[in-house]
């Protein structure tokens, strides 16, 4: 029997003062979330150096693993979902079930995932256009990622339900700790150091399943030891298929609409390339400053979850009023001061990627128009956040389809056909604008219902 485990589940984001906490919770996750964005930096910083094939048999591999990470966090987000609003119920008895239930359906998505993915690389990668040279790099690390599967998907799960409890100090230090080792790890296994042999590109895929077995272990041992928030008991498999269903609830949906801006970026860079090769690689380097641009926002819509789901579950509708308009504020007001930042340095931080002046031209263009709307977008994020911490997951991906499908791929075309690039640009924030108003309108018709 688990030692008080209603010690364990207080709802610590039930009470105090809104605008401190989230800012002490959001801090913790900009480290880790940069530090993820290094880590699978350093990976083709490294392989880069064994030239140009094995460099483009990583690019062959990205959308694989970018699939079965978005699958990975799906499933982290509807546990988030289902947990926080067990803890802020004061359910002690079910955090314990889902938590441990969410872990065992991740080991179950792992098996499937080794499954069909270890055999079926070269088929798959084949039909993607891999040449024969190409998949003999392609092939031993894929081999060894498939393997690692499970450090990937159990460690991503587990900090999502670290993060229901109110902790995002701990998930922050788990990803900062797996990227810190992958960066050490990464040249003594690809070049062979300190009595290793060099493994090539295999050795970047054993550095990544090593650092994320650290992050697995780390995850695991909270879970069990210090949030008391696992079961070993055979009791605790009751209900289980219950569980999961409520986790795919929320878990199915969130993959799909992850899905979707991955595949809206693909189209617009498509819808780029008439205006040359340049101008597609001025509109990655772009794409890639915004990535660390968006990083505060992206981390304060990550842990807005929790807390909605907390303090929904325990009655606390009035706070998720007041912290959603805190939010979106402060949302604002950052998105206009980043905005203003980015307009007069982007020509110095593109500078630092690429100087051709065409591929400038173009990525400084960029962040001057898009940006504008950056405070705007984060209505988006934090509302999907909500959305599915509550256990609607339907709205976020309305909200997707609104903002990519019907209309910011449609007004991309139609401003690049009428006004050029700027058009093709400008084009995202008619798409943001009406897409924040669906998002705030349903919010506050939720809220007000409840």
């Amino acid at each position: 029997m688990m030692n008080s485990p209603q010690t364990r589940f207080k709802a610590t984001l039930t009470e105090g003062p809104i605008g401190p906490l989230l800012f002490k919770m959001t801090l913790p996750m900009i480290g880790g979330m940069i530090a993820m964005m290094v880590f699978n930096l350093a990976d083709s910083f490294f392989v880069a150096k064994l030239g140009t094939i094995p460099l483009a048999a990583m690019g062959f591999t990205f959308p694989v693993v970018l699939t079965v990470a978005h699958v990975a966090l799906g499933l982290g987000i509807g546990a988030s979902s289902v947990i926080s609003r067990a803890i802020g119920e004061g359910d002690h008895d079910q955090v314990l079930r889902l938590t441990t239930h969410s872990l065992l359906l991740a080991l179950g998505v792992v098996a499937i995932t080794l499954a069909i993915g270890y055999f079926t690389i070269d088929p798959l990668f084949k039909a993607m256009g891999a040449s024969p040279e190409t998949m003999a790099y392609i092939r031993p690390y894929m081999q060894v990622w498939y393997a690692g599967t499970i450090f990937l998907v159990v460690p991503m799960v587990g900090n999502h339900a670290i993060r229901a409890s109110g902790d995002t100090f701990f998930p922050g230090m788990v990803m900062i700790t797996g990227s810190v080792l992958n960066i050490i790890l990464d040249p003594l296994f690809i070049f062979g150091y300190a009595g290793i042999p060099a493994m090539g590109i295999q050795g970047a895929a054993v550095a990544t399943v090593i650092a994320r077995a650290a992050t697995c272990l780390m995850s695991l041992w909270l879970l069990f030891f210090q949030k008391k928030m696992l079961s070993l008991r055979l009791s605790m498999m009751k209900g289980m298929w219950e569980s999961w269903k409520r986790i795919l609830h929320v878990g199915i949906p969130s993959v799909v609409a992850m899905m979707l801006p991955p595949m809206a970026i693909g189209i617009l860079t498509w819808m780029v390339s008439v205006f040359g090769q340049k101008a597609v690689a001025g509109f990655g380097v772009a794409g890639k400053v915004e990535g660390l641009a968006l990083t505060l926002l992206m981390a304060l819509s990550t842990i807005f979850g929790p807390f909605v789901g907390q303090n929904w579950g325990a009655g606390r509708i009035n706070r998720v009023r007041k912290a959603f308009t805190k939010s979106i504020n402060f949302s604002m007001a950052y998105g206009v001061c980043q905005a203003a930042v980015l307009f007069v340095l982007a020509p110095a931080i593109v500078r630092l990627f690429d100087t051709d002046p065409e591929v400038m031209r173009v990525a400084v263009m960029y962040l001057r128009i898009i940006p504008v709307s950056y405070g705007i977008v984060s209505i988006v994020y934090l509302a999907s956040s909500a959305f599915n911490a509550l256990g609607k997951p339907a709205y976020p991906i309305k909200l997707m389809l609104i903002r990519l499908g019907v209309l910011h791929i449609p007004c991309a075309y139609v401003g690049r056909e009428l006004f050029g690039l700027v058009g093709f640009l400008s084009a995202t924030h008619i798409a943001t604008f009406v897409t924040s108003f669906f998002a705030v309108r349903w919010m506050r018709k939720i809220c007000l219902s409840a």
